[in-house]
């Protein structure tokens, strides 16, 4: 391989799954922190999302700076893609650019077992201790809205996701 291709300051990132930090976002969600962007010198962000049934998922944002990316590993996931929802199953994976609306929820009745990664890599482990210290009660959804620009979650509106959650 070309040395000129080789970034020697890059190194492996190895999280065993005995030892990987795991958030509970709510009654039916827990998040598996993988790696963060300071441990992939910027390149990606990964969790693990697991969604259970009846679980809200996350609420409609964009980012501005990163594509996030879903892979099921498990289950099966609704995804508001801007104007259309999808859903996807085990072995599908989705692509979500920046400033594009989106959302995400387990389909109906399922659980959605999910990998989810950002690339490039934004610090969002904080952002998911924060979502935890919500659920608990330790903080409030209005620390959320003041975290918006620090983790690139901008939240909004959109009455077609509104709509799709209205019939669980």
């Amino acid at each position: 391989m070309s040395e000129n291709l080789v970034n020697a300051s890059a190194r492996p990132v190895l999280v065993r799954a005995d030892s990987a930090e795991t958030v509970q976002d709510g009654a039916a969600g827990l998040i598996t922190l993988l790696a963060d962007s300071a441990r992939t010198q910027g390149a990606l962000t990964a969790n693990r999302a697991t969604l259970g049934k009846g679980s809200p998922g996350a609420p409609v944002h964009f980012h501005t700076g990163a594509t996030e990316m879903f892979f099921v590993l498990g289950g099966s996931l609704r995804v508001l893609l801007g104007d259309r929802i999808v859903t996807l199953g085990a072995g599908d994976f989705v692509t979500v650019p920046p400033r594009l609306p989106h959302a995400f929820a387990p389909a109906r009745g399922e659980e959605a077992d999910v990998l989810v990664a950002f690339t490039p890599g934004m610090d969002r482990f904080d952002y998911y201790r924060l979502l935890e210290r919500v659920h608990r009660g330790e903080a409030t959804v209005e620390d959320i809205k003041a975290s918006s620009a620090r983790y690139d979650n901008h939240y909004c509106a959109s009455p077609l996701w509104q709509a799709e959650l209205a019939g669980d």
